[in-house]
């Protein structure tokens, strides 16, 4: 098969497209035939590595993909041949106590496709079959790949362990990125009202076209809790959406008393200073989690397919140019998510 590999760490020269031999699937596990692959931030981090990474070279990155099931393991009685799928990324064990009790996110052994497992930037991929759900008649392949991990990290962080309410107050940090946009949708979906800081007009009239309700451009007005402060009666929010982290102090300006500090990661970097003060005065909840369990995965695709929810879509690029689909990512020049070609 053609694959996107790389055998050392470093900048999007490392990636090579190149043959690489078909995976077959294990017992309880499916080959799939993609036709999709989308980016995320993650292929950058795994690509550039961090102390301590340890993974299987060579390594094809990529989390999200869509396409067919061309062969079962033993053991697979629930996936046909031939039929249309979208990859849950998130991989849990299946046996251990979190597993068994629905908390696959928190697998003993748990890993991420793309990361701890080879990818999708390739033709094939052998998964689990129960990481697999299936497409609707019609669904094209490419929004449910470019839907997938965003949506399932940003339902699982707003709903399961921020448990955001109608009639609430959310602020999104940052205006642009695959899990801030799905993190906007949800939340009018579930009937709050959605406050978003963005770098740029651009970015935040892709916001408002998502429903975004109030918007504060950071590039006119660098103390944004001022203006949320302003904007909310000088209450602050229910909840804070803030994946940056070196924001968080910002964050817990904005927040009301009460308020609850959701953070699925940090793009501006893993340390940052706080001053606890504003968290036990204010009563603050700082609240992280990763990826979701296989029940959120249903339950948001399930959205996904009815078109309540919608990923935004930035540019396609064969599979072969996906030195230069990571060269976009890096840069942030990208307005939704970029996706893969295979095939």
């Amino acid at each position: 098969m053609k694959a996107v590999l790389f055998h050392t760490h470093g900048g999007p020269e490392v990636l090579e497209y190149t043959d690489f031999p078909t995976p077959e699937p294990g017992p309880g596990e499916a080959l799939v035939r993609l036709r999709v692959a989308a980016l995320n931030g993650l292929d950058l981090w795994v690509r550039a590595g961090w102390p301590g990474i340890k993974l299987e070279y060579p390594h094809i990155p990529g989390a999200d993909g869509a396409g067919e099931v061309v062969a079962l393991g033993s053991g697979v009685t629930n996936r046909a041949i031939g039929e249309r799928v979208v990859i849950n990324s998130n991989l849990g064990c299946g046996v251990c106590e979190a597993c068994l009790a629905g908390f696959d996110n928190r697998c003993r052994a748990w890993g991420l496709l793309g990361e701890t497992r080879r990818g999708t930037y390739a033709e094939y991929v052998a998964v689990p079959a129960r990481n697999l759900v299936p497409l609707p008649e019609g669904f094209d392949e490419r929004s449910a790949a470019a839907a997938a991990l965003v949506f399932h990290t940003a339902w699982h962080s707003l709903m399961a362990r921020g448990g955001l309410r109608a009639g609430e107050s959310l602020l999104v940090v940052g205006a642009s990125g695959g899990v801030n946009t799905a993190c906007i949708q949800i939340a009018k979906l579930a009937g709050a009202t959605v406050y978003v800081v963005g770098s740029n007009a651009e970015k935040l009239a892709k916001a408002e076209s998502l429903g975004a309700d109030h918007l504060i451009d950071r590039s006119q007005e660098e103390n944004w809790p001022k203006i949320v402060y302003q904007l909310t009666g000088k209450r602050g929010v229910d909840v804070v959406v803030d994946n940056v982290g070196t924001t968080l102090p910002l964050s817990f300006r904005a927040a009301c008393k009460g308020g609850r500090i959701l953070t699925v990661g940090n793009t501006g970097g893993p340390k940052v200073e706080i001053d606890n003060r504003f968290i036990f005065a204010k009563h603050l909840s700082l609240i992280g989690s990763t990826m979701g369990t296989q029940k959120d995965f249903r339950a948001v695709m399930e959205l996904v397919f009815a078109g309540r929810l919608k990923p935004v879509l930035d540019r396609s690029f064969p599979l072969a140019e996906a030195r230069a689909a990571q060269e976009r990512l890096e840069k942030g020049e990208q307005m939704g998510k970029i996706t893969l070609e295979i095939g």
